[in-house]
């Protein structure tokens, strides 16, 4: 049995194969750069989050205890349900495309741990930038948190194997057309599965030009989770504040 959706986001991201395989994610420096982000942002108190493409919900439930008003919003329908039994009476979830905007406005919108880059359609790249833009209010600051794609490439592993609750993910990535592609190929229970990951290789210079045409200002960039200045060729991540 093969499994392979021209969404692939849609069918793999709403596996457990999916959530298997990246089990093992720093809680620890997810919850640490939570804490540098806020304070850098300067939020108010119970300041209203939007926490778009949020997953199992690990960074909206952080931000509940620091005490604001969080809604974490997700494709996935399994990940969203699975989120639920964490909502209190400031924290909810919901199924969501991050295309459209969400109807409210925050005080922060953010997209968190390389969330954007996926669509087939060029456009719904701009659209969700446009999306987040009319989901922030006057004061609001959004923030895009991706990967360098400069630096991914440079340290590509081409291929690996990752073995996880006895399941072996062969793992082959390589650069394909602007994206950076991996296949994901294991079996289990006697069948075979694969899974397919491709992620635009956008670089600041491509967000900006997103930015430009969505009508938003880029107010700073960081390189890492503690908020370090970012350096093109060097820095792990690619974040960026914008209103």
């Amino acid at each position: 049995m093969t499994n392979s959706t021209k969404k692939w986001y849609a069918s793999w991201f709403d596996t457990p194969f999916y959530h298997i395989l990246y089990k093992d994610r720093d809680y620890a420096e997810a919850e640490t750069f939570m804490t540098n982000l806020t304070n850098y942002l300067n939020l108010p108190e119970q300041a209203k989050v939007l926490d778009l493409a949020c997953g199992k919900g690990r960074h909206s439930i952080f931000l509940n205890t620091l005490g604001y008003n969080v809604i974490g919003a997700d494709l996935s329908e399994n990940s969203i349900a699975f989120a639920k039994q964490f909502e209190n009476e400031t924290l909810h979830f919901d199924v969501h495309n991050m295309c459209k905007p969400y109807g409210e406005t925050f005080d922060a919108v953010f997209n968190l741990f390389t969330s954007f880059g996926y669509f087939e359609n060029e456009i719904d790249n701009l659209s969700t930038i446009k999306a987040i833009k009319a989901n922030l209010n006057e004061s609001g600051f959004g923030v895009i948190d991706f990967m360098n794609s400069n630096y991914v490439i440079d340290n590509l592993v081409k291929k690996n194997t990752k073995t996880v609750d006895g399941i072996d993910f062969l793992q082959e990535r390589r650069v394909e057309n602007g994206y950076i592609v991996k296949d994901i190929s294991f079996t289990f229970e006697d069948e075979d599965y694969h899974f397919q990951e491709r992620v635009k290789a956008f670089t600041l210079n491509d967000f900006e030009k997103l930015f430009e045409k969505a009508g938003v200002y880029l107010l700073d960039v960081f390189g890492d989770y503690k908020l370090n200045k970012f350096d093109a060729k060097n820095s792990e991540r690619l974040i960026m504040i914008f209103k």
